[in-house]
């Protein structure tokens, strides 16, 4: 039976991380008067709904299939339907499925309502320790020169960054990690809120030490700018001047490194080097 202050429209359910013990009271009655879930694979989120005894018919909405799906959708809705949408983990349409559906139903004046509940972005920050003013950037680029791009805007920011990352990604990247965040820490988070939840916390510069699992995604916390670190990552004149007088008898490798205690990243010591070179 649906509550009376429950009004028609589409629900965005945050579900448990991990723990499924972590759904919240009111989640659990808004999927039980849902007239329909929508969610992303059908075989996790029946596992969720087994779990609380939960009867409502779930309906398989994701990334490859949004477009095509949201039409009947918003028809369902027009009449007077509860429609819940879940994600595998987390608070919907943030990363995940949904943001053409709500886009929809706010033109068209559908009431949306958010229950919040787990979410791995305010999970991992409030045990990272690091600064509480932070970015959210979600999952980074596949192509690489795209992603030097994301992660040179990025390590301008002297806050906190949150980011979703596969571990093979990591891996793969971690060099390229440690020559714009270096002299950061770092928090990676694995399987949180589960049995086998872990916590590895290090220098950026140290992630390359770091033997990670494949299993699974990787939520990481970067920390804001240390102290002693340039952030703004600009070269003083000083700098200018030091880099001038060095590169007469050493190379811009040499230079790079005699210069990375300052924070300075390294491209910007390259480019400098480079300029320097061809105004001769």
């Amino acid at each position: 039976m649906i509550s009376q202050s429950q009004k028609k429209g589409l629900y965005l359910v945050s579900t448990p991380i991990g723990n499924l013990g972590d759904l919240t009271i009111r989640a659990l009655e808004i999927l039980k008067n849902s007239d329909l879930i929508l969610c992303e694979d059908t075989r996790v989120s029946i596992k969720l709904l087994n779990y609380y005894n939960i009867k409502t018919q779930l309906l398989s909405f994701h990334k490859f299939n949004e477009k095509k799906k949201t039409e009947d959708i918003l028809i369902n809705l027009m009449g007077g339907k509860i429609i819940s949408l879940i994600s595998d983990a987390g608070t919907p349409a943030i990363s995940d499925p949904g943001k053409i559906l709500v886009k929809e139903c706010i033109n068209k004046d559908i009431p949306v309502t958010p229950i919040p509940g787990a979410s791995s972005v305010i999970t991992s920050l409030s045990i990272s320790g690091f600064s509480d003013k932070f970015i959210f950037y979600g999952f980074l680029e596949e192509k690489k020169n795209k992603l030097i791009k994301e992660l040179e805007f990025l390590s301008k920011i002297d806050c906190s960054i949150v980011i979703f990352i596969p571990p093979k990604k990591l891996t793969k990247n971690v060099e390229t990690l440690i020559n714009f965040f270096s002299k950061r820490e770092i928090v990676l988070c694995r399987e949180m809120t589960k049995l086998h939840e872990e916590f590895i916390r290090c220098k950026v510069e140290d992630l390359k030490k770091i033997k990670i699992s494949d299993k699974g995604e990787l939520t990481i916390v970067i920390s804001e700018v240390k102290e002693n670190i340039n952030p703004l990552g600009f070269l003083s004149e000083s700098d200018k001047k030091i880099i001038k007088r060095m590169l007469k008898n050493k190379s811009i490798r040499d230079i790079i490194k005699s210069l990375s205690h300052k924070g300075i990243q390294k491209k910007i010591i390259y480019d400098y080097c480079l300029e320097v070179k061809n105004d001769k």
